[in-house]
């Protein structure tokens, strides 16, 4: 009996140990490819290093409590995902006044190199 309850402990303390480690390189995998460059109003905005495979165009990511949206950075056109409208008006206004600095964080993040932190709206 007590060989077997040593079993299983040893077993859940693998599958413990494997799991934290896992979530910790999510965890700093998300970080490293995916820095934050602005909040405001709960709202997050990224940009992923390298990240012009998919949607081909210069643009972000944002999210907001459970909704996420990719948004191009030259016309603010929604590319994938939603956010609730007034959160989107936001996002629209901030990227309509940092557009500059968007791009250059952009052309810095497709290169490799890690992107400078932007002003929130106020």
């Amino acid at each position: 009996m007590l060989t077997k309850q040593r079993t299983c402990y040893n077993k859940l303390f693998q599958w413990t140990a494997k799991y934290a480690a896992t979530e910790f390189y999510r965890y700093k995998y998300k970080e490293i490819n995916m820095p934050t460059i602005s909040m405001f109003f709960g709202i997050v905005v990224s940009l992923y290093f390298i990240d012009n495979r998919k949607h081909k165009r210069p643009h972000i990511h944002v999210k907001y409590q459970d909704s996420e949206a990719v948004i191009s950075i030259p016309n603010g056109e929604l590319l994938d995902g939603e956010l609730p409208p007034a959160k989107m008006r936001l996002v629209l206004a901030w990227i309509e006044i940092h557009k500059d600095e968007l791009m250059a964080d952009w052309d810095l993040a497709a290169s490799g190199q890690q992107p400078f932190k932007i002003d929130p709206l106020r």
